[in-house]
């Protein structure tokens, strides 16, 4: 029988988002109910809201989430009424191309759930990618949640669903950092913290993170930055060389998405060196590189999709080196707060004065 619940939703570009009544079918073949016990207040959700990814408005917003789950479809087998888990927007399908060589973090035919979530009017809602966990309850594919062990805060957990991933994933899934290499970070959000955290959790030798804000150059330091650039003040290319003995670093994160960082990484790296784009780039915006020099400097030019994570492999995996006080994902939950202050959140991740807003049900 399908429920009615409070949920946060963007009704049009730009539009404030405000607090509605949401209804959640029963789960289908295949599909999940899940009860939401936080969710993280993602920049991706502010790109939703000001119409930058889709204009399929009214979204339900929300993505970054852990709960329990509540319900399931005919057919699942993964996980059960219950179960403690993280969801993710990436729900992989062991058929395509890239999952059948053995490559499914890279799965090209990913999925979310056939059924709509509506308002009661039966307008039907977008889920910010997939998910809609702005929710006391949503709707998802199964593949979409991943079991962990639920002897962690929900608050911490649910962040590993989006941001967190995409960070450590850049690092030690697409960046290949080994122990003893240097590392520059472009971009001190929560994903280049997180970028940060990756870096250090795999030994790299030397980590610079480079910002025009202080304040998140500080928060840096806290996740394992061994230097800091203010790129407002110093030039970053030179800095990073000259912290790195002139040669650049071994693999530079670009943690921005916007075309004058990204050569600013592109001339940051050693010969050889790697630059990792985890961040999102808008759709008008174009780069220019002297392709000479892209040849002449070798190396590799990598897009990281999510921290080319896979889901079941990587978050049970994070969440036991968190246990074990090897990952401090607690620091990046800056407050928690409830459905109806979702929009002041926003406004708050504007001015960069948070790294994370969680929204605890």
């Amino acid at each position: 029988m399908a429920q009615e619940v409070r949920g946060v939703i963007a009704p049009g570009k730009n539009e404030p988002v405000r607090v509605e009544t949401i209804v959640v079918p029963d789960p289908g073949p295949g599909e999940a109910v899940v009860r939401v016990q936080a969710c993280g207040v993602c920049h991706t959700d502010l790109h939703y809201k000001q119409g930058g990814i889709t204009d399929e408005f009214p979204f339900l917003l929300g993505h970054e989430a852990a709960g329990v789950v509540e319900s399931v479809g005919e057919g699942v087998t993964d996980v059960a009424p219950g179960d403690f888990v993280i969801l993710n927007w990436r729900a992989v399908c062991g058929q395509c191309r890239a999952c059948l060589r053995g490559r499914p973090w890279y799965c090209f035919d990913t999925h979310n759930a056939r059924q709509k979530m509506t308002l009661t009017d039966g307008t039907e809602l977008s889920p910010a990618l997939g998910i809609g966990a702005f929710a006391e309850k949503t709707l998802v594919a199964a593949g979409q949640c991943t079991k962990v062990d639920p002897d962690v805060s929900p608050a911490v957990a649910g962040l590993l669903g989006c941001g967190v991933m995409a960070g450590i994933g850049a690092a030690i899934n697409t960046g290949n950092v080994s122990r003893g290499d240097s590392v520059a970070v472009i971009g001190c959000g929560g994903v280049g913290d997180a970028a940060i955290a990756g870096a250090y959790l795999a030994g790299a030798g030397k980590i610079i993170a480079v910002d025009i804000d202080d304040r998140k150059l500080e928060t840096a330091r806290t996740m394992g930055a061994t230097h800091t650039v203010n790129s407002k003040d110093t030039d970053p290319v030179e800095a990073v060389r000259e912290l790195t003995g002139g040669f650049g670093a071994d693999v530079v994160i670009e943690a921005v998405g916007r075309p004058e960082t990204y050569r600013q990484a592109f001339y940051a790296r050693d010969l050889a060196g790697t630059v990792v784009l985890v961040g999102v780039p808008t759709p008008e915006m174009k780069l220019e590189l002297p392709l000479l020099d892209v040849f002449g400097r070798g190396g590799a030019l990598k897009s990281s999709w999510y921290g080319d994570c896979l889901p079941s492999r990587d978050f049970p995996m994070l969440i036991d080196l968190h246990r074990q006080g090897r990952l401090p994902l607690e620091k990046f939950v800056t407050e928690t707060i409830q459905l109806d202050e979702v929009e002041k959140a926003f406004e708050r991740m504007h001015h960069g004065d948070v790294l994370r807003s969680v929204v605890v049900l």
